[in-house]
C-alpha cells in the first residue's frame, strides 16, 4: 500500500506467538489447524452481471488432529465441495467462515485436497480500513485484498503468514485483459469470452493474490537486471502511462542494487481507467490509478514505493500485522533512497523534512505495534523509515546495505518478525540494533534526528 499521505525504558522486543495463531489485528481470520500449500482458482465473471463462478482446488497440510476444516469466504455461496475426490455431505456457512465437516478426522501431516464449487455477486468487504477485496470498476474489475480481502473472491486460509503457490484462471468478457500474479502460461479465445491462466510460483500470502480485469494492452518497458516489466493500461492513455513510468527501469536498477535480485521473476504495473485514491501493491505487480500518472515528486514516489514493497512485503511478508512497519517503513525509506538517487533531494533532507512534520504532531503511537486501528497511519510509514535511517546513520552505508541485501537474501519468500530483523541487524553490523530501534518502535516520544 502507498503512504497514507498521498490525497518506556529499553526491554526486549515483542515476537510473534506461536506459529499460525490468530492475528488480534484482524480477529476471526485464518487457522492454525492446517496450512495451504497451494489454491487452484478458475474463475469465470461476467462483467454486465458482476457474476462469478468459482471452483477452488486447496491443498493443504494438517497441522493437528482435526475434524473439520474452516476456510475464510465472505459474501458468496458455496454449492458443492469434494474432499479427497469423495463429494462432502456436509458443510456450512456462518458469518465469514466456511465450515467442511470431515467424515473421518485428518490426523496431523495429513496432506488433503478440497476441491469447491461457489458462486456469487462478489463485492468488498467493509471495516476499519475502508473497503478491501473484490471491487468493480468503472469498467472493469481491481482486487484490491490488504489486510483481509481475499475471502471476498476464494475461500481461503486467511492469514499473511500461511503463504502458498497459486494458478489463477480468468474467464471473462472478450475485449477484456485479466491480470493476475505471476506470469501468463495461458490465453485462449471462444466465442465471447476469453480465459487468462497465470502461475504464481513463488510462495505468496493470500492478501496478495489478485485479479485486475480491464480493456488493457500491454506495453513493455526496458528490462533491467534481467527483469521484464511491462504495463497494462487502457490504449486511450497508453502514451501518458509510458512518460510516467520512464524512470521505472531505473529505479529497478537502483533497487536490485541496494537490496538485492528482484525476487519475482516480471514485474507488471496495471494502471485503471478510474482514479484511485492510493496505489497499491500485490505480489509481482501494482496498481496506480490514470491520475498517478505524473512526473512529479508525489507520483514518482508512489511508483517507487510500490516497487520497493516486492522485496519489502511481498518476497519477505509480516508474520503479524503488528509488524506492519516492515512493510511501510521500508518502502517510505526506499522513497528517500531514489530520491537521492534520481538527485532531487538526498536522503538526509527527506530524514529532515519527515522529523519536523513528525515533532509538530501528536506522539501517541507505537510503531512497532500500532494497533489495528493505525496500522497504515503516515507515522509508522514516516518513523519507520526514520528509524532505519537512525540505524544507516549507526553503522554505515556499507554494513547497512549489507544488511539489506542480507535480510532480503536470507529471508526470500518466508515469513519475518521486527525481532527476527534485530538479530539480523545485529549479526551483520555488530551493533545492539534492539537499543537502538526500541525508541523508535516501541516509544512515543520522538528521538532525535538522527545525523542531526
Amino acid at each position: 500500500m502507498s503512504s497514507p499521505d498521498s490525497p518506556g525504558p529499553a526491554a526486549v522486543l515483542p515476537v510473534p506467538g506461536p506459529a499460525g495463531t490468530a492475528d488480534p489485528y484482524v480477529p476471526g481470520h485464518g487457522t492454525d489447524a492446517y496450512r495451504v500449500l497451494r489454491y487452484e482458482l478458475e474463475l469465470d465473471y461476467k462483467l454486465a452481471s458482476n457474476r462469478l463462478n468459482g471452483r477452488a482446488v486447496v491443498r493443504a497440510v494438517a497441522a493437528r488432529r482435526i475434524s473439520a476444516v474452516v476456510l475464510d469466504m465472505t459474501g458468496l455461496r458455496a454449492l458443492k465441495i469434494q474432499l479427497d475426490g469423495s463429494r462432502v455431505r456436509r458443510f456450512t456457512q456462518r458469518a465469514e467462515q466456511l465450515v467442511v465437516h470431515c467424515e473421518q478426522p485428518l490426523d496431523p501431516g495429513a496432506e488433503f485436497t478440497l476441491d469447491i464449487r461457489y458462486t456469487g455477486n462478489p463485492e468488498p468487504r467493509k471495516g476499519l480500513w475502508g473497503e478491501v477485496g473484490w471491487e468493480e470498476l468503472t469498467d472493469g474489475v481491481l482486487v484490491a485484498g490488504q489486510p483481509n480481502g481475499a475471502p471476498s473472491w476464494f475461500p481461503c486460509n486467511d492469514h499473511p503468514r500461511n503463504k502458498a503457490s497459486y494458478r489463477i484462471s480468468v474467464t471473462t468478457d472478450a475485449g477484456y485483459r485479466a491480470v493476475c500474479n505471476g506470469l501468463l502460461v495461458g490465453h485462449t479465445s471462444r466465442s465471447s469470452r476469453q480465459t487468462w491462466v497465470y502461475e504464481q510460483a513463488e510462495p505468496m500470502a493470500t492478501y496478495l493474490a489478485t485479479v485486475q480485469i480491464g480493456r488493457y494492452e500491454l506495453l513493455t518497458l526496458p528490462d533491467e537486471g534481467g527483469v521484464a516489466q511491462h504495463i497494462a493500461v487502457p490504449a486511450s492513455f497508453a502514451g501518458s502511462a509510458r512518460a510516467a513510468l520512464t524512470r521505472q527501469p531505473d529505479m529497478m536498477r537502483a533497487f536490485i542494487g541496494c537490496f538485492g535480485p528482484y525476487p519475482f521473476r516480471e514485474y507488471t504495473v496495471v494502471v485503471t481507467d478510474d482514479d484511485l485514491e492510493i496505489p497499491l501493491e500485490a505480489q509481482s505487480l501494482s496498481i496506480l490509478g490514470r491520475n498517478h500518472l505524473a512526473a512529479d515528486w508525489e507520483s514518482q514516489r508512489l511508483i517507487a514505493h510500490e516497487l520497493a514493497h516486492q522485496w519489502f512485503g511481498n518476497s519477505l511478508t509480516l508474520s503479524i500485522w503488528s509488524d506492519i512497519w516492515l512493510h511501510e517503513g521500508f518502502a517510505c525509506y526506499a522513497e528517500w533512497i531514489w530520491s537521492e538517487e534520481a538527485g532531487i533531494m538526498p536522503v538526509q533532507e527527506r530524514a529532515a523534512a519527515a522529523w519536523r512534520k513528525l515533532d509538530s504532531g501528536i506522539q501517541d503511537i507505537l510503531v512497532g505495534d500500532p494497533g489495528p486501528e493505525l496500522m497504515f497511519d503516515d507515522r509508522v510509514y514516516k518513523r519507520g523509515a526514520l528509524a532505519l535511517h537512525a540505524l544507516r546513520r549507526r553503522c554505515g552505508d556499507l554494513a547497512f546495505f549489507a544488511l539489506l541485501q542480507d535480510w532480503t537474501r536470507s529471508r526470500v519468500h518466508a515469513s519475518v518478525s521486527t525481532a527476527e530483523f534485530i538479530l539480523a541487524a545485529d549479526r551483520v553490523t555488530g551493533l545492539d540494533s534492539e537499543s537502538l530501534l526500541h525508541p523508535w518502535l516501541f516509544e512515543e516520544a520522538l528521538p532525535a534526528l538522527p545525523g542531526a
